[in-house]
């Protein structure tokens, strides 16, 4: 069951949401737009902030509903593999070549779910460094990096903070190019197209 579990959590984290929500909005292929990506940030470059938002809750919602259904079914323990495999799911989709998104929104509806007050704390960190720099790839880096190390200050499992330490490496690996424009200088502003 937890196998079971774990793949159909992956399988959910594969749909791209944003992809099936710009071509329901008439957008066009958002693999040809922006950065390519499939995530919210880069719908939002197409113009239409209510596919960005709709994006961004299906791929937070993924996440989230993984970790819960699991939990209910077969415990913690399940609810954190779901919410990891859903994540790689969202990160390297078997419907697209495992060529996906970068796994910001999955992450966060994944911590949120496992661990509310830990998520509230990683979305508030997100939206300070958003709201200080405008920039959504270095807001997305710093609270992927400080999601473990906050998750056993408050005293939650090392099962928890080892997973989200994995995805938070997951995730700087998806970023090296946003990486490299940030200490370049050149990495887009919110809002900004390329």
């Amino acid at each position: 069951m937890l196998i079971l579990s774990t793949v159909a959590a992956y399988l959910l984290g594969s749909v791209p949401f944003g992809l099936v929500i710009t071509r329901l909005f008439g957008l066009g292929d958002l693999r040809t737009i922006g950065s390519g990506n499939i995530g919210a940030t880069n719908v939002l470059r197409t113009g239409s902030k209510p596919a960005a938002l709709l994006t961004l809750i299906c791929d937070v919602g993924k996440g989230a509903f993984a970790v819960v259904i699991a939990r209910i079914l077969l415990g913690d323990s399940a609810g954190i593999a779901a919410g990891a495999a859903a994540f790689i799911g969202h990160c390297f989709p078997i419907y697209l070549g495992f060529k996906g998104g970068k796994g910001v929104a999955t992450f966060l509806g994944t911590v949120l779910a496992l661990a509310w007050p830990l998520g509230l704390i990683t979305a508030a960190t997100w939206l300070a460094v958003a709201a200080f720099t405008r920039i959504s790839s270095l807001s997305a880096l710093v609270a992927a990096a400080v999601a473990a190390p906050i998750a056993l200050l408050l005293g939650y499992s090392w099962a928890l903070a080892v997973a989200l330490l994995l995805m938070a490496i997951v995730i700087f690996i998806r970023h090296a190019a946003n990486i490299a424009r940030i200490r370049a200088g050149t990495e887009p502003r919110i809002g900004q197209t390329r």
